[in-house]
């Protein structure tokens, strides 16, 4: 059955008419996603989205002009320590072994921003988490570097020369005191409120693709876990915005990515030729199932994805220089060298945004052992990303590319005394460090602080979601304009953007 005809038609519609309409509707699609590539498109321009219809991404919805074509997210699984990387404080060792209380300081316990920015899933009588007033010292050196002279621990020798290309904010606050709080960095949501997509999904939604034969957010080393796709998913913004993780395998990139040695490629292309055909049956009479778009556009991207993808992360072209950068010759950073130097090269290829798990999930949770533990990670992932952020300088690549460092949450300033504890630190929700680099951002510049132990963001602080605010706003886009009719999001989804640190 065709559908009715508009009021004021003469007659009904054709059926060959409806279909060569169908048709040029998805050419217009593609048009106006060329198009905003090219700039030429704005959200003032386009009409208001008729809820009825499926969401269909928003191209062209910037609202300036971008400082970045694409992100590299870089996400340290299990909270580093804020105070031994980024925001040594040398009060820890001034007063080690001290309670709070007998300090000269403000007994961060006792401030109102303790209970404003903690949101504990445990009872309050039975969660421990955070409170330890027994004060633990840094357990490694620091110095400035470069001529911002900024802080920086003595774990990240390679990193510190990068300071002066950096741009830390140190004032980040988030509410959850465990590990959901890996989802909670990506979506902005607390695990005991309703999903939202993450980050990389909603820069995707709002600008489309670079390159039509690749995905538009990549994900590599991760989620490893499934209470973890939380943070590359997409929810309501329909499937086809979700990260699509990659291996770095050249001859198996992407699983059942590749057309089996029994067919012949002109056998696999009549094979989708006809799938395409028959989807564009159902496609007429089903046009609101956002799960079939979502197939067809995933059989289409499937096909050409073949050959891009397998180029894309295939290292080998790559000159011994640039392996030696990214620390591939050596077995300790080979692993998070090959995933930044694969991001690169996806970015260079248009990719808008990927998400980097250099580490295996976890791994930086230091609970015991935070000094062993964290000498031999720092040591595995420094030369790699301060290799990616002077590779992408050469490249001119660091002017159009945000590259974005962070972890879940810090580490507590307090000694974990929790199964008699000695060496280690519980997570720390209520203020910790991450940085950022490359296009529209300051350089060599700090933002922003905790108190001089280390445990609160002063000021207002940054939830999470001004991290996504900034971001969005160096691709061109504002975060209150990517809702969706009846899903309306909280203020708090939306977040501030940090304008101190854009240049």
């Amino acid at each position: 059955m065709l559908p009715s005809p508009p009021p004021g038609c003469c007659g009904p519609v054709p059926r060959r008419a409806f279909l060569a309409d169908f048709g040029l509707g998805f050419t217009g699609l593609a048009l106006s996603e060329m198009l905003a590539r090219d700039g030429r498109v704005r959200a003032a321009e386009l009409p208001a989205k008729d809820p009825a219809v499926e969401h269909a991404p928003p191209t062209g919805l910037a609202l300036q002009p971008p400082r970045a074509k694409s992100v590299i997210w870089i996400f340290l699984s299990g909270g580093y320590s804020h105070v031994e990387t980024f925001d040594p404080k040398p009060a820890l060792n001034e007063h080690a072994g001290k309670t709070f209380d007998k300090t000269p300081f403000e007994n961060p316990l006792h401030s109102p921003l303790h209970r404003a920015r903690f949101r504990s899933v445990p009872a309050e009588e039975i969660n421990v988490r955070d409170v330890y007033p027994s004060i633990y010292p840094m357990q490694v050196g620091w110095k400035k570097h470069g001529q911002s002279g900024i802080e920086v621990t003595d774990w990240w020798p390679h990193l510190a020369g990068c300071v002066d290309q950096l741009c830390f904010v140190r004032n980040m606050w988030t509410t959850d005191n465990d590990h959901a709080a890996e989802n909670q960095i990506h979506t902005g949501r607390h695990r005991l409120d309703e999903p939202q997509p993450s980050l990389g999904s909603w820069a995707t939604y709002g600008l489309g693709a670079l390159n039509d034969n690749l995905p538009r957010f990549v994900v590599l080393g991760g989620p490893t876990r499934s209470d973890t796709r939380q943070s590359i998913d997409s929810y309501y913004l329909g499937p086809q915005f979700a990260g699509v993780p990659l291996a770095l395998d050249p001859k198996n990139p992407l699983p059942f990515g590749q057309r089996p040695a029994s067919q012949s490629a002109a056998e696999q292309l009549a094979e989708f030729q006809l799938i395409g055909q028959l989807n564009g049956l159902s496609a007429v009479e089903y046009p609101d199932d956002p799960d079939l778009r979502a197939r067809i556009r995933a059989y289409e991207l499937a096909y050409r994805m073949q050959a891009a993808v397998p180029e894309a992360v295939d290292l080998a072209s790559e000159t011994a220089a640039t392996a030696a950068m990214y620390g591939l010759d050596n077995d300790a950073t080979k692993l998070a060298g090959q995933r930044l130097l694969a991001a690169r090269r996806l970015v260079e290829r248009g990719v808008r945004f990927v998400q980097v798990f250099p580490s295996p999930y976890g791994v930086w949770d230091s609970h015991q052992k935070l000094k062993d533990n964290h000498t031999r990670l720092c040591g595995t992932v420094d030369k790699p990303v301060a290799g990616l952020i002077r590779d992408l300088d050469q490249r001119g690549l660091l002017d159009e590319t945000v590259v974005v460092f962070c972890t879940e949450f810090g580490r507590t300033p307090g000694l974990e005394q929790r199964a008699g504890g000695v060496d280690g630190r519980d997570h720390h929700p209520n203020g910790f460090t991450i940085w950022m680099a490359g296009a529209g951002l300051k350089r060599g510049y700090v933002h922003g602080a905790t108190d001089e132990l280390g445990y609160h963001a002063l000021g207002e602080g940054h939830y999470v979601t001004d991290l996504h605010a900034t971001v969005l706003h160096l691709l061109g886009l504002e975060s209150r304009t990517l809702e969706i009719p009846g899903r309306r999001r909280l203020d708090i989804d939306h977040g501030r953007v940090i304008t101190d640190i854009l240049a």
